[in-house]
């Protein structure tokens, strides 16, 4: 790839010299650097995409190099040149992020072959940044992020009605972001500069809604103290959200149709006529037809409120939003816990495709920011840290029957009753080898960027490769193995 910018740090001139000029033939950007400590001044003024460093330097060792080069910006990667008596050293760097190494002496097409991989590494994740950027600017409105058609749609339907004043009924399971979709409406509105006051009409008995809506004149009841201002005052000129309408008592329901056919309402225990400006948007997950149908909500209160309607598809039937969403929170959570990660572990990737989501965008969000917490850090996340619990199939354990993961996510379908422990393994194998194998694709048969990618060491992969007879691509992969 060209354009990839290099920091090679060599304290022998005639080798660091050779360096530069067989990496700048390619076409590479190469700054150099004459020891540790002249390194690590140059990380600190410029971003690299990789470092290539001896061990053994003066000033700052090359150890103390590949740490202020992680530090600065975790996916820079960092290759460390190292002495044929040392190798347990070398070792040790990749433990601390390295992507690979080099035993002196070696053939300048050794080098270049390295950095040809780590060019592919690189390009792939600028591509994903890019596509990410673009997604994001494309596909996100309010803080909702969907690429998927019916999302889109969605998105297409919130940014026309916003400019209106049309009453909104938001339909959705619950976790689905019936929220966002308010407050995204209400943001992109002319009365975005008012007051956006929220309501969830499940939270509150009759009794007590009644007054929380419409506010309550002094000793209208007992307890009364004083007059209070309910919620539609306080919504003046601005928009009141409804959560759960479904939840709405006869006697509410009659006063909130008089709000909207008379736009005017009293206050409990009160005479005086208070006019309500008040853009009205209500959510539910409940089928308000059949809510009709059945005489538990009436008829003519449900058409005043479904002027526009806006369905939000649960998140099993918008699999191409899981991974974006997943990076969102990612990305938003690390910044919070202020922990660096690099991301998802492709085993991870898959279990996230493959749960169903009954708790939706909220337990997609929840399942992330507990892999965050629970993963380490400068690492990826991998399934156990999804599942959260210590013990799971993905360390060892048997699945927990209050973790969807440890028995859908595996089997890509609904928990079975008596799934046998031969066939739950056989399923782990033969995940197991699929993902290597199309992994090893990506890195082009390099062992060595297969298992960081993977987040195994090269011994690891090696194993498992061999139990599962899969053959190794390079020569030389073979032989550092």
């Amino acid at each position: 790839m060209k354009g990839l910018t290099i920091l090679l740090v060599d304290d022998e001139p005639l080798m660091r010299l050779s360096m530069v000029d067989a990496l700048e033939a390619i076409g590479y950007d190469v700054h150099a650097a004459a020891s540790g400590t002249e390194g690590i001044d140059a990380i600190r003024q410029k971003q690299f995409d990789v470092v290539i460093t001896d061990l053994r330097l003066p000033g700052a060792d090359g150890l103390t190099v590949l740490k202020a080069a992680k530090d600065k910006a975790p996916e820079t990667e960092v290759v460390v040149i190292t002495a044929h008596g040392s190798v347990d050293t070398a070792v040790g760097a990749m433990k601390l992020g390295a992507i690979d190494y080099l035993t002196k002496p070696f053939q300048m097409d050794e080098l270049l072959l390295i950095v040809e991989r780590i060019s592919h590494v690189v390009a792939l994740r600028r591509e994903n940044q890019d596509l990410k950027a673009v997604l994001e600017d494309k596909f996100s409105f309010g803080g909702i992020l969907g690429v998927n058609s019916r999302m889109r749609a969605v998105l297409d339907k919130i940014k026309l009605v916003a400019a209106t004043d049309s009453t909104v009924l938001i339909l959705g399971e619950s976790g689905t972001g019936k929220e966002l979709v308010a407050n995204a409406v209400h943001q992109n509105s002319p009365r975005r500069d008012a007051p956006l006051i929220k309501v969830s009409c499940a939270a509150l008995p009759e009794t007590l809604l009644e007054a929380e809506l419409f506010g309550h004149e002094k000793g209208a009841f007992t307890g009364a103290m004083r007059q209070r201002r309910g919620r539609f005052e306080l919504a003046h000129r601005g928009t009141l959200f409804l959560d759960e309408i479904g939840e709405l008592s006869a006697a509410v329901q009659v006063k909130l149709l008089r709000v909207l056919q008379e736009r005017t309402f009293e206050r409990v225990g009160g005479n005086d006529t208070i006019d309500a400006d008040v853009r009205l948007v209500c959510a539910t997950q409940k089928d308000l037809r059949k809510e009709v149908a059945q005489g538990r909500f009436r008829e003519d209160l449900f058409y005043r409120l479904n002027v526009v309607q806006v369905i939000v598809p649960p998140l099993r039937e918008r699999q191409e939003d899981i991974m974006v969403i997943a990076e969102h929170v990612l990305d938003t959570c690390s910044g919070k816990l202020n922990k660096k990660l690099r991301g998802f572990s492709p085993p991870a990737r898959e279990l996230l495709l493959r749960y169903s989501y009954p708790g939706n965008v909220r337990e997609l969000e929840n399942v992330v920011e507990r892999a965050v917490a629970l993963g380490h850090e400068r690492d990826v996340i991998q399934p156990a840290d999804l599942c959260g619990f210590q013990s799971c199939p993905y360390l060892g354990g048997p699945p927990q029957d209050s973790c969807g993961f440890c028995s859908e996510g595996l089997t890509g379908g609904p928990k079975k009753a008596d799934t046998a422990l031969t066939s739950l393994a056989a399923a782990r194998e033969g995940f197991e080898k699929e993902y290597i194998l199309s992994v090893l694709e990506r890195a082009e048969g390099s062992r060595t960027a297969a298992s960081k990618i993977l987040g195994l060491s090269r011994k690891a992969l090696w194993e498992k490769c061999k139990r599962y007879g899969i053959p190794s691509a390079h020569r030389s992969d073979e032989e550092d193995e």
